[in-house]
């Protein structure tokens, strides 16, 4: 009976953890279309925006409203840490880098978030994690090495564009263990509801002075809608479904899968090269990362 019921929910889990790791690794793609017009606030300020107008009515519609209200000082804080920061330095960045590349980097989230967790939370990190660690900053340091930039995009401010993304995904996990200490029992769509919020009230000024003087194309705004739509609010409810469905563990590894789709979207729409070096720095990123959060015995008990 066991069997059957794991083949009949097993299609079903893949499904949302493969259509999560498009999204998330689309994004890329459409904060690289968005940017070239908006520019790099606007781009991440559109982003929350919109983000906050899709999910509002779903938190009003589920009664969480009072949730929000409770503890709306810790999830507007982290808004800023966890959208509004990481958004504009990818935004930024995705003008400079090929997205691929970016999204590689994006995959050393769960590195730094064992590492700020060890500071932070006092997590123990054991010797085969920190192995972890030091193999995932080497993979980073040979992908910073001879990192490519995107086709028709200038390399000049290629290493200020890598600390960019490697900023931002501190941010990332800075936001993680903030959840952990400040975040513990409050809804899933309140947090990312309200956190939205808080990242859009942070990038309202800086995108009003940064607005272009030149109205963007239609191309631009519907880059902006899709991943604000798709890649921020749809992706944040399809992953905490993934969350209650399969665990954290599995979740997690979104992260991992995402850069897959991301590259592929990058050579296909956007004429990227995707070249060996680039994939086997991202592979020891990955196995890095992988060793340094415990994810390997996590899922290994999962199953």
């Amino acid at each position: 009976m066991n069997t059957h019921h794991n083949a009949a929910a097993k299609p079903s889990w893949l499904g949302e953890f493969i259509l999560l790791s498009g999204l998330w690794g689309a994004s890329f793609l459409f904060m690289r279309l968005g940017a070239a017009e908006f520019g790099p606030l606007p781009t991440a300020g559109l982003r929350v925006i919109m983000a906050t107008l899709f999910l509002w009515p779903i938190l009003l519609h589920r009664g969480e409203w009072p949730a929000l209200r409770r503890h709306w000082r810790p999830v507007l804080l982290a808004g800023l840490i966890n959208s509004a920061i990481p958004f504009a330095l990818f935004a930024w960045a995705v003008m400079h880098l090929a997205t691929g590349l970016t999204s590689i980097l994006n995959a050393t989230v769960p590195l730094f978030g064992a590492l700020v967790a060890w500071v932070w939370l006092d997590d123990r990190i054991n010797r085969l994690r920190w192995l972890g660690l030091a193999l995932g900053f080497v993979g980073v340091a040979l992908l910073a090495w001879r990192a490519p930039a995107g086709v028709g995009l200038s390399s000049g401010q290629a290493g200020w564009a890598i600390a960019a993304c490697l900023l931002a995904s501190t941010c990332y996990a800075v936001a993680a263990s903030f959840a952990r200490r400040y975040l513990v029992g409050v809804p899933p769509l309140v947090t990312a509801t309200g956190s939205q919020l808080g990242a859009a009230l942070g990038l309202a000024l800086p995108m009003w002075w940064a607005w272009p003087a030149q109205t963007p194309g239609l191309r631009a705004w519907a880059a902006i809608v899709a991943i604000a739509v798709l890649c921020t609010g749809i992706a944040f409810i399809l992953y905490f479904r993934l969350i209650a469905q399969a665990g954290p563990s599995h979740a997690l590894a979104v992260t991992f899968l995402a850069p897959v789709f991301a590259v592929f979207y990058g050579a296909v729409f956007l004429g990227e090269a995707v070249t060996p070096w680039m994939l086997g720095c991202g592979v020891v990123i990955v196995c890095g990362t992988m060793l340094s959060t415990g994810l390997v015995g996590s899922l290994k008990r999962a199953n």
